[in-house]
C-alpha cells in the first residue's frame, strides 16, 4: 500500500510542476514591441509592429501600413482579423505613454495620456485641464507624423500612399481631428464609435481651413457607432452630413450602424472595417 502510494505521488510530481508553471503571459506571435521617443514632447512610447507572413521571402515587395491607437487593447482583434481578411498588411500599434507620472496612472489607469493625446478641447476646469492636459491632439499628431510615420517608412518596405488609421472611441473622435486637420496623413480612416459630442464645431472649423490648403479630403472613410448609442449616434450622424455637406468627390464614405452599444460594438466595428479595408485594398490592386 505504502509502495502504491510513493509511486502514485512520483507520477504526480510532473503534473504538478506543469501546473505550477503553467502561468506564465503568453506573448502574441509575430508582434515586435519597439520604443520610440516623441522627440518634440520629450515622452516615451511604443509600437506594436506585426509583419506580414512572407514579408521575409518578398525583398522586393511593399506593404500598405495599418496605425491604430490603444495598441494593447486593439492589436489582438486587428491581428486576428487582419491573418483572414487582410494579410499583406503591416500593422503599427501606437501605445500610451510610458513613462507618464505614476500618481496620474494609479489613479486612472495606464490608458491616462489617451485623455491628454486624443482630446481636441482643453476643459473648462482649470483645476483638471492643469492636471490632465486635454486637448493636445495636435502635439500626439505631430509625433505621429514627425516619428512614427518616419521611422516605420525608413525601417520597412511600406506604401507611403497607402496608409490607414483605425481608432476607436476617443481613438476615432482623434481620428477625425486628423482627418479634418491635416487630412494627407492617411489614405484610409476607421472611426469606431468616435467620442465626437461637443467637438463638431471645431471640426468644422479645422475642415474649413484644411479646404484652402487641400483640394480635397482624398480619404475613404469609415465611421460607424452602435445601435444602442442613441446620443452619441446622432452626433456621428451630424458630423457625416458635415462631410456630405462639402460635396467633395475625393471623398469616400461608408457609415454602417453596428449592432450593440459602445462596448460590444467594437468587436463588430473590427471585423466589418477590416473587410470594408480588404475590398479597398483589392479594388485598388484591380485599377
Amino acid at each position: 500500500m505504502t509502495k502504491s502510494l510513493i509511486l502514485v505521488l512520483l507520477f504526480s510530481l510532473p503534473l504538478l510542476t506543469v501546473q505550477a508553471s503553467g502561468t506564465n503571459d503568453f506573448t502574441l506571435p509575430k508582434i515586435q514591441v519597439v520604443p520610440i521617443k516623441d522627440t518634440r514632447e520629450n515622452r516615451q512610447y511604443e509600437l506594436y509592429i506585426k509583419l506580414p507572413e512572407e514579408y521575409e521571402k518578398h525583398k522586393d515587395k511593399s506593404y500598405p501600413v495599418l496605425y491604430f491607437t490603444d495598441a494593447i487593447w486593439h492589436v489582438e482583434l486587428l491581428s486576428a482579423a487582419t491573418e483572414f481578411l487582410l494579410e499583406e498588411v503591416i500593422l503599427v500599434g501606437i501605445s500610451w505613454q510610458k513613462d507618464i507620472s505614476e500618481d496620474l496612472q494609479k489613479e486612472l489607469g495606464a490608458h491616462v495620456s489617451r485623455y491628454r493625446d486624443y482630446s481636441i478641447n482643453k476643459s473648462s476646469n482649470p483645476e483638471r485641464q492643469a492636471k490632465y492636459q486635454f486637448g493636445q491632439a495636435s502635439n500626439h499628431l505631430a509625433f505621429i507624423r514627425q516619428d512614427v510615420i518616419k521611422h516605420i517608412e525608413k525601417n520597412y518596405r511600406t506604401q507611403p500612399d497607402n496608409r490607414s488609421y483605425f481608432g476607436y472611441s476617443a481613438g476615432g473622435l482623434f481620428g477625425t481631428y486628423i482627418l479634418m486637420a491635416q487630412p494627407d496623413t492617411f489614405k484610409n480612416y476607421i472611426l469606431g464609435s468616435p467620442s465626437l459630442w461637443r467637438n463638431i464645431p471645431l471640426l468644422s472649423e479645422l475642415g474649413a481651413k484644411a479646404a484652402l490648403k487641400h483640394k480635397g479630403l482624398n480619404a475613404n472613410v469609415f465611421i460607424s457607432y452602435g445601435t444602442l448609442e442613441k446620443e452619441l449616434g446622432e452626433h456621428i450622424r451630424e458630423f457625416t452630413q458635415l462631410l456630405k455637406s462639402r460635396n467633395d468627390n475625393s471623398l469616400s464614405l461608408k457609415h454602417p450602424v453596428i449592432e450593440g452599444s459602445h462596448q460590444t460594438a467594437f468587436p463588430l466595428t473590427g471585423v466589418r472595417s477590416m473587410t470594408w479595408l480588404s475590398n479597398l485594398t483589392k479594388a485598388g490592386a484591380k485599377s
